[in-house]
Formats: structure tokens, sequence, C-alpha cells
């Protein structure tokens, strides 16, 4: 029997990334873990959801682009600090390396391994958040990272967040390959 747990999120654990933009002529980034993939065709759309008290929320309507840096777990102090003191009063970028791609005002990190910049194609307002929605225009992998021209997860080892725990968490092994591993239901005469 299942427990009724009320209007409770159940999708974490979920990608932890850090979020770039320029606010005051200086890049600072973000902690982001609400993230979300909006398709996989072309061009892409990704979105993030910033609640609006954040000092980045600012640049990022004022630019109209940010970046999205996903860490390894090697950095999670780094990524935990990132969100948890404001670029307001601290300047969060003495903490990386940082490069800048094809957009003015979408910095990145050069310790991430995977680094997204995106043009924003549309903000969705909600009472307390701003959820953007960016069409990525390149990312930028590093080679250690890359297994046959794509990332392979295993290797990037990305840094995931938990509310429920209030913990960050790391993946585990692979199960079964998508789009396989279902046909074996299939061909043993189960119909969905």
């Amino acid at each position: 029997m299942k427990r009724k747990l009320g209007p409770a999120n159940a999708m974490y654990p979920s990608l932890t990334t850090i979020v770039g933009t320029v606010v005051d002529g200086r890049p600072n980034f973000l902690a982001i873990a609400h993230v979300g993939i909006m398709n996989h065709g072309q061009p892409q759309y990704i979105s993030i959801g910033v609640n609006r008290a954040h000092y980045s929320v600012r640049g990022i309507h004022e630019n109209k682009t940010f970046s999205v840096c996903i860490p390894s777990e090697d950095m999670v102090k780094e990524t935990d600090y990132v969100g948890i003191v404001s670029g307001k009063n601290t300047d969060k970028s003495t903490l990386f390396e940082i490069f800048n791609g094809e957009l003015q005002g979408a910095p990145m990190i050069a310790q991430c391994p995977v680094c997204m910049e995106c043009r924003l194609d549309r903000v969705v307002d909600f009472r307390t958040h701003d959820v953007f929605v960016g069409e990525i225009v390149a990312t930028y992998a590093d080679e250690a990272v890359l297994k046959e021209g794509k990332i392979d997860i295993a290797a990037l080892r990305p840094l995931l967040f938990d509310m429920t725990s209030v913990k960050y968490w790391s993946l585990g092994g692979e199960v079964a390959p998508c789009w396989k591993v279902g046909k074996e239901l299939k061909q043993g005469g189960r119909k969905s």
C-alpha cells in the first residue's frame, strides 16, 4: 500500500548546475538544480528555475544570455558555495577560471567538464520564480569526458542535488540500454 504524501515533489535528485551571467559588469555564478530539458530537436532548449530574489536574475534579464555549467563531484564545495553566498556582496568569479564563447553575458567555468551557453528565448513568470528558457548556442566539453565525440556520463561524474535529504549525491552504474530493454516484453507477447 502506498502512503499519501500530499503535493510533495518526488522528482529529486536532479542535476546540479552552475549558472553564469554578468551583473553590473562582473561575471556572477549561482548553483541551480531546477533545470529542465525542453526538447531534443534543433534548436535545443533548456530551462532553469530561479527565485527572483537572486542577484543573477537581473543579469539574465538584462543580457538575454546565460551559461549552464555542469560541475563534477570534485567541485562540490565550490558549487555549494556559489549557491549559499550572494553575488551582491561577494565576487564569486574569483573562484574560477572563466572563459567566454560566442555570447556576451554568458561566462563559463573552465573547471566544469561541460558548459553550455544559451540565448534567452522566453521567461515563464511564476509567483516567486522566473523560469528562463534558453536556446543552446554552443556546448563545450573537456576531452576527458568525451567518448566517441559524445559526453560520457560516467567520466563526467555529475553532481546531483536532493531536496528531501538536503544532500548532494552521485550517479550509480548503468542499469540498461534505452529503447532496447523494453523490447523483451514486446517480443514476449505482452502489450503496453
